[in-house]
């Protein structure tokens, strides 16, 4: 089974009992659970409870515990509402018996109305003539941990890479295209799931660049807080999408990041906002 495959079946989770489910972790390496796969996997359990033709629309999450990468993780949902066009569900995800995280979700039937967005940013370059997270990571000769030198089933592209042990002061703001490694089957709820997973990729320490410092050289002390993602228009995530991302402020160990996903012609597709602990370690 592939990486690509291997990631998607945890997407696929056990009912255990009316509104309860039961999910898996994607190891990443780290002992620390991935905050980008519960909320995919929250999105999933979600799905479960509406009808096939409603579409999620936006999540709003709270990170409230660091998850356990070896245990499986238990789901609740709560049907809030359905309405006439939306639903609403409430989810919470249970670790050790604890709640480790709190995800209200709402779907809609698609409409016709009114329809403007931001451009995407100009003069970006095309994917194929940048470097892969990974290749750029090999380059640093071993300095870094050796779970980021893994080839990950969704492949990133950094914009405008930076070296990630010894980073210099920039704007608080940059771009990575991403996409899945391999085709995806036709199924909205797996893509969308796969773009909760993806929009947690590198959105917090976008908070960092302007400080010059890292997660990497042990400067910061880092972990998501809160999520929120809306889904705005259908997209591939086995097709290119550019991630801008950009930070308007960072203060009392806090940093507010937020993001834009646009496919390969421009087209909006998801924003995101998300703010996280950024704490200064003490040497």
């Amino acid at each position: 089974m592939s990486g690509l495959n291997t990631l998607l079946e945890i997407f696929h989770l056990e009912t255990i009992e009316q509104n309860i489910f039961r999910g898996v972790s994607y190891d990443l390496g780290f002992p620390n659970l991935f905050g980008g796969q519960v909320l995919g996997q929250a999105l999933m359990a979600a799905t479960q409870t509406v009808d096939p033709e409603r579409i999620a629309h936006s999540c709003h999450a709270y990170f409230l515990r660091a998850g356990d990468a070896k245990a499986p993780i238990v789901y609740q949902v709560n049907r809030i509402r359905d309405g006439g066009t939306f639903n609403t569900r409430h989810i919470v995800a249970i670790q050790h018996g604890r709640p480790i995280f709190d995800m209200s979700a709402s779907f809609q039937l698609p409409e016709d109305g009114f329809e403007h967005q931001e451009p995407a940013p100009p003069n970006v370059p095309e994917p194929e003539t940048l470097k892969t997270q990974q290749e750029l990571y090999a380059d640093e000769d071993g300095r870094l941990p050796e779970p980021l030198t893994i080839a990950r089933p969704v492949e990133i592209r950094p914009v405008d890479p930076m070296d990630k042990r010894v980073p210099e002061k920039r704007p608080a703001s940059r771009c990575n295209w991403l996409r899945a490694t391999e085709p995806m089957p036709d199924d909205h709820r797996m893509h969308q799931a796969l773009l909760a997973y993806a929009s947690d990729f590198e959105l917090l320490s976008t908070a960092l660049l302007p400080h010059g410092a890292s997660i990497m050289n042990g400067d910061v002390f880092a972990a998501s807080l809160d999520h929120a993602l809306w889904l705005h228009r259908p997209f591939r995530m086995d097709d290119w999408l550019l991630y801008e991302m950009e930070s308007p402020n960072a203060c009392n160990s806090r940093g507010l990041n937020f993001g834009r996903i646009y496919d390969r012609e421009g087209t909006l597709v998801a924003s995101v906002a998300q703010e996280g602990l950024v704490r200064k370690r003490r040497r």
